[in-house]
């Protein structure tokens, strides 16, 4: 029986303070949410022979599930300590990077890429005790080849990729398209690829049968001539089907737990398995190139970005974002000097900055007009915090440049006095030790500053003695 190799992907998000809203206004849907985290452990310790799940937890989550405040205030549902702890088991999840705080990086400004991903790091070590993540999930999947420079500074191995933008530079079936990963190049810099499979992906959120979704895998990869690697990702807590409590109608005990008891009993040739650990076995084969484009919504193919950018109200937003960030980066550019001397003006920049990261949250813009006015509440944040640090860095640059003016003008004077000396000393050779005739000939073309009367006694002192008069 042919293996075949299945990779489970499962992004989890909330936007910022989400939860907490949820809870005030919406008690029982956040529950659900919080339930749908927690079964994910509960459901596959009994599998850790077999159970693979790729993770992506966006940092606003992270964030979220962290704070100690929020763990008293849930302890009563689910224990968010507990879950995180076990979230670290590596035999069973293996962690994606992502960005902080969710955006769709393709359609923000690229000086905040680095700030995104490196922040998601930093809690990402935090949380799951860990100071390296192989893959890189991008939000939405929205993707851009640009990306791929960042993503190696960052350490990345591969990045998830959807496969309705994948192009062969080499040659290769669809098969080989599909199921294999494969070598993306940028400006010299190169990733490795994983491409999702569109089709099971959409099933995978939906809802479906173990015996329908192991029919698919065998139909699909029946004229592979190599060993495929399938893989499907989507939302692990939005949907019903993951957020439901039957558990006779959820993902994980309805369908994954079938297909590991199926693994088990040896009926199936599906193999779940870590994307780093088949990259490992069997390595990617062949290049490709990736178009730019996001995942698919409800209503939207993603090529476009329609879903955060279809709108006036969320391209206005877009819009501005660009602006803020630019004021941001040209003031955190000037005051660079100065942060690492002055508290007061680090913090209040620090403040301008987290503020417009979380400005672009990708749910801000996907809900259109009933959301992006947090896109504005954000960056009017970030805006006054940088009026602040505009009037605490306004003195410090008039100083410098003061300082500046100063060691310019003492530089300009030290040049003029150099080539000064260097034209006497140049005039003395010439004038072959008759120092009285080089002196008056420098007096004549000095400046006001440097008289005869001030060169005339010292080039006297140096002339030869005259001979006395003839007897």
């Amino acid at each position: 029986m042919k293996e075949i190799y299945h990779a489970l992907v499962l992004n989890m998000h909330q936007p910022p303070s989400n939860l907490d809203d949820l809870l005030i206004n919406n008690a029982w849907e956040a529950k659900e949410i919080l339930f749908a985290y927690d079964r994910m452990p509960r459901s596959l310790w009994a599998y850790e022979d077999l159970a693979r799940v790729h993770l992506s937890l966006s940092g606003a989550l992270l964030e979220t599930l962290s704070s100690p405040a929020f763990q008293r205030r849930v302890y009563g549902t689910v224990d968010c300590g507990t879950l995180l702890w076990f979230l670290q088991n590596q035999r069973v999840f293996e962690i994606l990077g992502t960005g902080y705080y969710h955006p769709v990086l393709a359609l923000i400004p690229e000086d905040d890429w680095d700030a995104q991903i490196e922040r998601w790091q930093a809690i990402g070590r935090h949380v799951f005790w860990r100071s390296h993540f192989p893959g890189f999930w991008p939000p939405e999947m929205g993707f851009d080849e640009r990306l791929i420079p960042h993503l190696k500074k960052a350490g990345y191995r591969y990045v998830l990729v959807d496969c309705e933008y994948v192009d062969p530079v080499d040659d290769m079936t669809w098969q080989e398209l599909r199921y294999r990963p494969h070598v993306c190049e940028y400006e010299g810099e190169e990733i490795v690829v994983v491409v999702r499979d569109r089709d099971l992906s959409n099933a995978q959120l939906a809802g479906m049968d173990y015996g329908w979704f192991y029919h698919e895998l065998c139909e699909r990869t029946k004229w592979c001539d190599f060993p495929p690697l399938v893989t499907t990702a989507t939302d692990g807590d939005n949907g019903g089907w993951f957020r439901n409590v039957n558990p006779k109608a959820n993902f994980w005990e309805y369908f994954y737990r079938t297909a590991l008891d199926e693994i088990r009993a040896g009926h199936s040739a599906m193999r779940p398995m870590f994307i780093t650990e088949y990259l490992d076995r069997f390595g990617p084969a062949g290049r490709v190139r990736v178009r730019r484009g996001a995942w698919n919504t409800d209503e939207h193919h993603g090529w476009n970005f329609h879903q955060w950018q279809g709108g006036q109200a969320q391209r206005d937003a877009l819009s501005r974002i660009v602006s803020v960030s630019a004021a941001y980066h040209e003031l955190a550019g000037k005051a660079a000097p100065f942060r690492p001397d002055d508290a007061e003006l680090d913090r209040v920049l620090g403040e301008a900055h987290w503020r417009l990261l979380r400005s672009e949250t990708s749910c801000h813009l996907y809900w259109g007009d009933a959301w992006v006015y947090r896109t504005h509440n954000d960056l009017d944040g970030a805006e006054w915090h940088l009026g602040e640090a505009s009037a605490l860095l306004a003195p410090k640059l008039k100083a410098a440049a003061t300082e500046a003016a100063r060691l310019a003008a003492e530089a300009a004077e030290a040049e003029r006095l150099a080539a000064l000396k260097a034209a006497r000393e140049a005039d003395l050779a010439v004038a072959g030790g008759d120092a009285l005739a080089w002196a008056r000939s420098v007096s004549a073309r000095a400046t006001p500053a440097i008289a005869d009367a001030d060169i005339a006694p010292a080039a006297e002192a140096n002339a030869p003695a005259a001979k006395p008069p003839a007897g």
